[in-house]
């Protein structure tokens, strides 16, 4: 695609724009048993990543996980903490990417994805941390025993992505390249 007159590309901002409003959705409508999230929020986050790089991966992460917790919670002292993990995620998936010349195979994305999900639970898990000390609500069971489940469905939600994202992209490959 072209960019504008000032140098913007339109399609990759657009495109972009629509995967943090998905962000900001699947977040919301998420099973949310308080030491523990059930999402699929990470998703449009890695397509981007996969599918544009890693700054378009970190834009995607940061602004759907913005507007998210502004929806949730409000602004906060740590707002910026929950969005972190998925920047991160989105930084490393789309240097993956790039690194790859955006031809990755399906063992890669699975791997990938596998350890975006794990570095997004932990880091999660450090924020959930960090949020009850601040706000004053720390329990050790809070941070300790969700830990497993925590990352048990990091792990899944890996593998299962892992799978059916090979499908995604080269379904939007084609769409892209009409």
């Amino acid at each position: 695609m072209k960019n504008n007159k000032n140098g913007i590309n339109t399609y990759q901002l657009t495109i972009d724009a629509m995967l943090a409003a998905m962000v900001a959705l699947l977040g919301y409508i998420s099973i949310d048993a308080t030491v523990f999230k059930v999402t699929f929020e990470s998703l449009p986050i890695l397509i981007g990543s996969f599918l544009l790089g890693p700054l378009d991966g970190m834009l995607v992460g940061g602004i759907g996980t913005l507007i998210y917790q502004l929806l949730r919670y409000g602004f906060s002292y740590t707002t910026v903490l929950w969005m972190l993990p998925y920047i991160l995620a989105g930084l490393m998936c789309g240097l993956i990417a790039k690194k790859h010349k955006f031809e990755l195979s399906r063992k890669t994305i699975l791997i990938t994805t596998l350890i975006a999900e794990l570095i997004i639970s932990v880091l999660n898990t450090g924020v959930i941390y960090l949020d009850s000390k601040i706000n004053h609500y720390y329990y050790a069971g809070i941070i300790l025993g969700s830990l497993a489940l925590r990352l048990g469905i990091a792990v899944a939600k890996g593998l299962v992505f892992g799978a059916v994202l090979p499908y995604f992209l080269a379904a939007i490959k084609k769409i892209k390249q009409k």
